[in-house]
């Protein structure tokens, strides 16, 4: 039995111009979700919960545990260290000042900041590998960064974590972070959504309300299936 979910703090916004795609993200302590107009009452329901159980699974993995830090520091190492960091210990520390985290290789201990816990799991990722690179490297040279060129994301998330700290220090809000590919749209003429968004595709109508959908719609779902299985010279 899935927990009961509260809605009181969800907005729904459907939009004309949402043709298969529904995106969530958090506002302050509300929960938007974006659907197609055309949308039933059953489907925005069912659409809603896949959402937010979603959101909260993704909100999980962004605050995990020591041991789980721990578990996923090692994973990065096999990953993209040929699993040559082995790290005694990795907790979430909060004593690190300005720091994003820190290492001692003498000992092998490696802290990450509070401030940490919630950003995108990419830019963990990043502080983890960051801080697994110094058991290898204990400066910033070349050959420490050219350590850390096999994860594809250390320049965007070392510009996130410069953007956070631009923000924090002039006492603006600081991003809030990002879905794993986290890009908003303009719908409708609104603001942009933020990078905090989870996006869903809709690779199927729900079986038990297809039969409430005019013909029209179903076969532009149809359509937007199949243009999205062609490669890009136009073959499957």
């Amino acid at each position: 039995m899935q927990p009961t979910q509260d809605l009181s703090q969800v907005e729904i916004r459907r939009s004309r111009k949402r043709v298969r795609t529904v995106t969530a993200w958090r506002e302050g302590d509300r929960t938007i979700v974006a659907i197609p107009a055309r949308f039933t009452r059953a489907q925005e329901r069912e659409w809603v919960r896949r959402m937010l159980t979603r959101l909260a699974t993704q909100e999980r993995r962004r605050r995990p545990s020591d041991d789980e830090l721990m578990s996923r520091a090692t994973e990065l190492s096999t990953r993209y260290l040929g699993g040559r960091a082995r790290p005694t210990t990795v907790r979430w520390s909060t004593n690190q000042g300005r720091r994003w985290g820190s290492c001692t290789p003498s000992d092998g201990t490696i802290r990450i900041s509070d401030r940490v816990r919630g950003m995108p799991r990419w830019v963990l990722d990043y502080v983890l590998l960051h801080e697994l690179a110094h058991l290898l490297h204990a400066g910033h040279g070349p050959e420490f960064w050219a350590v850390l060129e096999a994860y594809p994301r250390t320049q965007r998330a070392r510009g996130f974590l410069e953007g956070y700290a631009y923000a924090a220090e002039r006492g603006q809000e600081a991003p809030a972070g990002g879905a794993e590919d986290g890009v908003g749209d303009v719908d409708g003429g609104a603001l942009a959504e933020p990078d905090d968004v989870l996006d869903d595709v809709l690779d199927d109508v729900l079986a038990d309300e297809v039969d409430e959908l005019d013909e029209v719609q179903v076969v532009e779902v149809a359509e937007d299936l199949e243009l999205d299985d062609l490669g890009d010279d136009g073959r499957r």
